[in-house]
């Protein structure tokens, strides 16, 4: 079992920068971050496969936001700049072990990927 626990969440103003942190107690073939604003499906933000390092972005997030990890730490990071209000949202970790739904890149945006989510962690972008 893959144990997520989320931090960094927080308030800031537009054009503010996050780093949200998720540390895990495994490892697994992929980890992301999705958020989730009330009354909103969930929606894919970041990727990165764990072993090789590659990276996905939802379009929006392309120049704003890092992903990265530490593997020493088993740590995964979300680096969050130029923030904007429609940012705000729950941001969710979630790992995978369902290296199937990787054979293309594409299946890194799914949520249906993921077999493990941490608890979320609030964020609030500020007018």
């Amino acid at each position: 079992q893959v144990q997520l626990v989320e931090s960094g969440g927080g308030l800031v103003q537009a054009g503010g920068s996050l780093r949200l942190s998720c540390a895990a107690s495994g490892r697994d073939y992929a980890m992301g971050w999705f958020r989730q604003a009330p009354g909103k499906e969930r929606e894919f933000v970041a990727a990165i496969n764990w072993s090789a390092g590659n990276t996905y972005y939802a379009d929006s997030m392309k120049g704003r936001f890092t992903i990265s990890r530490d593997n020493i730490k088993s740590t995964l990071y979300l680096q969050m700049n130029s923030l904007r209000p429609e940012d705000t949202a729950v941001y969710y970790c979630a790992a995978s072990s369902r290296y199937y739904y990787f054979g293309a890149s594409t299946g890194y945006s799914r949520a249906a990927a993921y077999d493990y989510w941490g608890q979320g962690t609030q964020v609030t972008v500020s007018s």
